[in-house]
């Protein structure tokens, strides 16, 4: 278990990180959201060390993260972190070496991942040759070749299109199978929806939403209704309750205040004819950080 307690860093007189508590158990995936500046990259860098706190604790398994625990952690950078005139090989070699591997095993492990994700072929080339993508490709088997019982991702789709998502998606769950704990930021709201469990969204260092996605979205009181058929818009947007009516191409979304308007919509509905769908439901993640990150800074 990843246990982060009270950690606060300072950049001189700057706030960086403000009182900042999670934890990430075994077999876990948690997301750490916000936007940029918000502390994010900070708080993997304090994580793995390369960083000081200026106060607070952060353990792995009840132990201080230092050069005796991080053989045992991954970490994909935002930032590209590769030596692009060594071949691939040479740089898993590099990385896994680092990680007190030895090289027969970092090879067969190696040539696995390469076929896993399709670029095989690459193996001989410099690293300065591959695509964008490849590249992240090869960051992420990098942190990924030791097996880490803690794996910290920094944007790690970036680059990528829906195919290569979810061929690293697919990866991270049969690590989470295994017991890894696995902890990651993404601009996308969609990915951090399709597969993590908990999650601290951070605004200017400090966390203002955290908890299991599933009881966030329940105790949010905003809800959408999705609307197929004939409806007069006008009439939907008079309701008490109903904060928003966009009229999409193939169906209505009626966005309420809370649960408690359902029936008043549902009222209209039913007098009108050719209604073919009438679903409440859960906002998505997405609208749930964009209202709580701008109350945040309107606040």
């Amino acid at each position: 278990m990843l246990k982060v307690e009270s950690v606060t860093k300072y950049y001189g007189e700057h706030l960086a990180v403000d009182n900042l508590s999670f934890e990430v158990n075994d077999g876990e995936i948690f997301g750490l959201l916000g936007i940029n500046g918000a502390g994010k990259t900070t708080t993997f860098r304090m994580i793995i060390g390369l960083l000081d706190k200026t106060s607070g604790t952060i353990t792995l398994d009840g132990k201080k993260i230092d050069y005796s625990e991080t053989d045992k952690i991954g970490f994909l950078t935002e930032e590209r972190s590769l030596l692009t005139k060594l071949t691939v090989k040479e740089q898993v070699i590099y990385y896994g070496i680092l990680k007190g591997m030895k090289e027969k095993d970092i090879l067969e492990k190696l040539d696995k991942l390469l076929e896993r994700f399709k670029i095989i072929e690459y193996k001989e080339r410099k690293i300065k040759e591959l695509s964008k993508g490849n590249q992240q490709k090869i960051q992420f088997i990098t942190a990924i070749i030791n097996d880490p019982k803690l794996l910290i991702l920094d944007e790690p789709f970036s680059g990528l299109d829906p195919i290569n998502v979810s061929l690293f998606v697919d990866v991270m769950k049969e690590m989470k199978e295994k017991g890894s704990s696995i902890i990651f930021s993404s601009h996308r709201m969609e990915h951090v929806e399709q597969f993590c469990e908990k999650l601290v969204v951070l605004v200017k260092g400090k966390s203002v939403l955290s908890g299991k996605i599933k009881d966030i979205k329940k105790a949010y009181r905003k809800k959408n209704i999705h609307i197929i058929g004939d409806v007069d818009i006008n009439k939907l947007s008079k309701i008490k309750g109903v904060v928003e009516v966009i009229n999409n191409e193939d169906e209505i979304i009626v966005k309420i205040e809370s649960d408690e308007y359902v029936n008043e919509v549902f009222k209209l509905i039913a007098k009108c004819e050719n209604i073919l769908k009438f679903s409440v439901e859960e906002p998505t993640l997405n609208e749930i950080f964009i209202n709580k990150v701008g109350e945040t800074y309107e606040g």
